[in-house]
């Protein structure tokens, strides 16, 4: 079984998805929990699986024990190990959270959103998993059609910004497949090893040429760089809050980490060429940076916000890719961890908050600490981890950015990290403001018989966001330490 490990991680939460329907029509509860379980196996079999990486090095599973470029290959090391462990606990948690949003619905409603959240999660995994370009097309596709939907869920404003989103991912993945097509066609292969091997003659001609220029606005709309952002914020504003944190966590880290994977692990053939193209996309994230920020600035809606915060926080990763050396990309694979954790948490709160209220504008939340502590102490702790305040997990993705700039440098790199930074805390502190110190409105709850906080399936999540971006932030060492064997091997 153990052997089995990288396939069954993917398969175990795709059977949840296949199985969820069938028990819900019997008894929603169980079909809730089984889910729960297929998350939880999955987080374990990862643990395990990165304990062996760590241990003996990369992992190769072929399905069929067809090698490649005959066969399917899954392909792991430290780098989407840990990404792996990451999409398992944003998927387990946000599959614990959401089960008050569905109590009292209909199963078959239950079961929809259960599914869909599943092969979420399978698609993510797939994507970090294979070795195989066309495999990650497919997986990418899984992971598209599941988030629409999930956006959809969130009502009427939800399905038209789905919609928006599927019109334009759409897009995205076609870029990404002309891609595709075109690299196959100069070397031959679908393999990502082999073509990395491959790709060193052709690397100058103008069919490869096209191809980077197309993975660059493939990979740029699925992960919401700027300017090609058109239909991230009102797809996170407006998805089912039961599905945003793992939405705005981690749906848009994965496309960011495939771009690292082409242009380090498969392209690095050619550092002058991948240069130029990564100077574009480091511009790309540099503006985005502040104009993320400013945007956030102007809103009146916690979840707009936070929306528009994502996009400048993809910036800091952007820019950490572009740089492309030893700590520049540290800083963004820390970025995409510790993000998620601090995204997903303050979406776990927002969620929260309008759980019980029903409300999530700023001046409708205050002294916000009185009726829900841990909620109000968990949105602080993740916001000032937003801001990079130490010893708190943002700090240290964004110290090592800037340690990279400095190696690279690139200075304007640094300059935007401190006025994006500058930007955080005033929206930030804002917020604080606004649910602390603004007198407490007169509102009915939703809920009622919640006296105090929140149902412990949402507190939970909650409580461990709270806990991650502490721990991230002491254990940054270690985590340094697993990711540099590998991004050392590309950047030297």
């Amino acid at each position: 079984m153990m052997e089995n490990l990288p396939a069954l991680i993917v398969i175990v939460p795709l059977m949840g998805a296949v199985l969820c329907p069938i028990i819900c029509y019997f008894n929603r509860n169980i079909g809730k929990w089984l889910t729960t379980c297929a998350m939880t196996a999955s987080l374990m079999m990862s643990i395990i699986q990165l304990k062996q990486i760590i241990k003996n090095g990369e992992i190769h599973y072929w399905f069929g024990n067809w090698k490649p470029p005959y066969g399917i290959e899954f392909a792991l090391d430290s780098l989407n190990g840990v990404i792996v462990v990451l999409i398992c606990i944003m998927g387990l948690i946000s599959t614990i959270y959401s089960m008050p949003f569905f109590d009292g619905f209909s199963r078959f409603k239950t079961a929809g959103y259960y599914s869909i959240l599943s092969l979420l999660v399978t698609g993510l995994l797939g994507m970090s998993s294979t070795g195989d370009v066309f495999n990650l097309y497919v997986f990418l596709e899984i992971t598209s059609l599941s988030g629409y939907t999930l956006i959809a869920m969130g009502g009427d404003k939800g399905a038209l910004s789905a919609f928006r989103y599927l019109l334009i991912g759409t897009i995205g993945a076609s870029f990404y497949l002309l891609g595709v097509a075109f690299i196959y066609g100069e070397t031959g292969t679908l393999n990502m090893a082999d073509m990395a091997g491959l790709v060193g003659p052709v690397l100058g001609s103008g069919t490869t040429m096209v191809a980077l220029v197309f993975f660059v606005v493939g990979f740029g709309i699925k992960m919401a760089l700027f300017p090609l952002h058109g239909w991230q914020p009102a797809a996170y504003t407006n998805a089912h809050p039961g599905a945003a944190p793992v939405i705005a966590g981690i749906m848009g880290k994965v496309p960011a980490y495939a771009m690292l994977r082409f242009f380090y692990f498969v392209f690095n053939a050619n550092k002058e060429l991948v240069g130029d193209f990564m100077l574009v996309v480091g511009t790309m994230a540099a503006a985005g940076m502040i104009y993320g920020s400013v945007k956030a600035l102007q809103q009146k809606d916690m979840r707009s916000m936070l929306a528009y915060s994502s996009i400048a926080q993809m910036g800091y990763i952007g820019i950490g890719i572009a740089m492309g050396d030893l700590y520049g990309l540290i800083g963004a694979v820390l970025h995409i961890i510790v993000h998620s954790f601090m995204k997903g948490g303050l979406f776990f709160c927002v969620g929260a908050i309008q759980y019980k209220y029903g409300v999530t504008r700023l001046g409708q939340l205050g002294q916000l600490q009185k009726k829900m502590p841990i909620t109000a102490a968990v949105m602080v702790l993740c916001s000032l981890s937003m801001v990079g305040i130490p010893p708190l997990a943002g700090f240290f993705s964004k110290w090592d950015l800037a340690i990279g700039a400095a190696t690279a440098g690139e200075y304007i790199y640094i300059a935007v990290l401190i006025v994006s930074s500058l930007l955080n805390a005033i929206y930030f502190f804002r917020l604080f403001e606004h649910i602390f110190m603004d007198p407490e409105p007169v509102r009915e709850e939703i809920h009622p018989e919640l006296k105090r906080e929140l149902p412990w399936r949402m507190m939970i999540p909650i409580s461990l966001c709270g806990v991650g971006v502490i721990v991230l932030g002491v254990c940054n060492v270690w985590f340094v330490n697993v990711l540099s064997s590998v991004i050392m091997g590309v950047t030297q």
